[in-house]
């Protein structure tokens, strides 16, 4: 019993968590951190948008329990190496559906509307969207959107950058691409056999669509830096745009050395180099928006 809970928990991903972090960023840019009813109705945000991804991950798993049978990787997750009964899966997705998405409504009607729209989109995205290419990750940059918009839902807002939304959506489409040339390399001739949707794609294609969107996160970034009024005008947040360069720059390199795997997302986990990045980023700027 414990060990098929343990696999249920596995299923819902909880290492893929850190990616609603994204939800936080109104509340940061925003500067309302320190704002307690602010920083407790974005946490329970937060929360409930973890809870309504692991739903998707759950519906996922279950769509494709026979391709990932057949993938080097995906072959040891519970559903498709028999550790999770079907029926467990389907149970903790009922119980999800049914608890996170009225919570959401509560919690704000517009983050209920936004995060109810997030799950019907990537219902789609798991039973037919993501066997479309170039259509497939542009969802997963408008899930990230979502994410930024839903934070914003559950605070009143002082000023937010339109700059910072394209920023978001050039990196989701980054990390998209990053991903998709990631299972390329690793599956080589045999991608298309265990992901359809990788048919559409070649590894020119994906490089050549990666120096666009790595140009465009950069550039936008930058905008967003020049134009933020945050700072009092002094454009302070310019300080933050060498730990962006460094940070893509290293996710990029590990890309292209294929110390990524299929799933370039766990850099975030285990790069240090590029974990120091994105923290030296972070310490900045707090320090720019609520003490300087």
């Amino acid at each position: 019993m414990l060990k098929k809970f343990g696999y249920l928990i596995q299923t819902m991903r909880p290492r893929q968590w850190p990616k609603n972090i994204f939800v936080l960023a109104a509340l940061v840019f925003d500067q309302q951190l320190f704002n307690r009813s602010a920083l407790l109705r974005t946490l329970a945000a937060l929360a409930l948008f973890c809870l309504v991804s692991s739903l998707v991950y759950i519906i996922n798993d279950l769509a494709d329990i026979d391709s990932d049978r057949h993938h080097p990787d995906k072959r040891h997750r519970p559903l498709a190496a028999g550790l999770l009964p079907k029926s467990w899966a389907i149970t903790a997705g009922i119980v999800l559906a049914l608890t996170t998405l009225p919570l959401s409504f509560l919690l704000s009607i517009s983050f209920g509307l936004v995060i109810s729209g997030y799950f019907l989109l990537m219902l789609a995205y798991s039973l037919w969207l993501k066997n479309i290419a170039l259509l497939d990750v542009i969802i997963i940059a408008i899930g990230f959107v979502l994410r930024v918009a839903s934070g914003l839902t559950v605070i009143i807002t002082n000023e937010f950058s339109p700059w910072l939304f394209l920023a978001t959506t050039f990196l989701a489409l980054f990390i998209a691409l990053g991903k998709r040339r990631s299972e390329i390399d690793l599956l080589e001739k045999t991608a298309g056999e265990h992901r359809k949707v990788l048919e559409g794609y070649s590894l020119a294609l994906i490089d050549q669509l990666l120096i666009i969107v790595i140009s465009s996160t950069l550039m936008t970034y930058c905008l967003y830096t020049f134009s933020s009024t945050a700072t009092s005008g002094n454009y302070g947040m310019m300080l933050t745009i060498p730990f962006v360069i460094y940070a893509l720059f290293r996710y990029l390199t590990l890309l292209n050395t294929g110390h990524l795997g299929g799933a370039p997302e766990e850099v975030i986990l285990t790069d240090h180099p590029f974990q120091l990045a994105v923290a030296l980023w972070g310490i900045t700027v707090i320090l720019l928006l609520y003490v300087f």
